[in-house]
């Protein structure tokens, strides 16, 4: 048999590339994972700075600050357990990156007191897991 330069494609050192469910606009401010950069959320879907009401709320994760948003990309969710949380009692889903499998924070699927109401459906994720892309400057 004769010799090739090239090695049999069984060989070859195949590389795999990143690839997320969804990934958000570049033209728009964004949250990623602080752990491998996959798309969380974009910013205008952030409740907790935005005008009116929800300006002055400030949300607490189990590891420090944290953001409610109306909507996330790229996560995963648990099954919801009843917790008990600095504003009452909550039923709450642990979100995870799809990517990383980090936990990331939690899915509000029910609130149990009437003026907690508006978290339903909304996703907390803590700073610590979060990093700003795109148009921050």
């Amino acid at each position: 048999p004769e010799l090739s330069e090239e090695p049999p494609a069984e060989m070859v050192k195949m590389t795999k590339s990143k690839t997320f469910q969804a990934y958000l606009p570049n033209c728009h401010r964004t949250y990623s994972c602080i752990h491998c950069r996959a798309h969380l959320a974009n910013h205008d879907e952030l409740i907790s700075k935005a005008s009116g009401f929800f300006r002055d709320l400030s949300f607490q994760g189990s590891q420090g600050r944290a953001y409610l948003f109306n909507s996330v990309v790229n996560v995963g969710c648990g099954p919801a357990e009843e917790r008990v949380l600095l504003t009452g009692l909550h039923a709450v889903a642990d979100i995870y990156c799809e990517n990383c499998k980090t936990t990331l924070g939690w899915k509000y699927e029910h609130a149990f007191e009437s003026s907690q109401k508006y978290k339903e459906g909304k996703f907390i994720i803590e700073l610590a897991h979060m990093i700003k892309d795109n148009g921050w400057e």
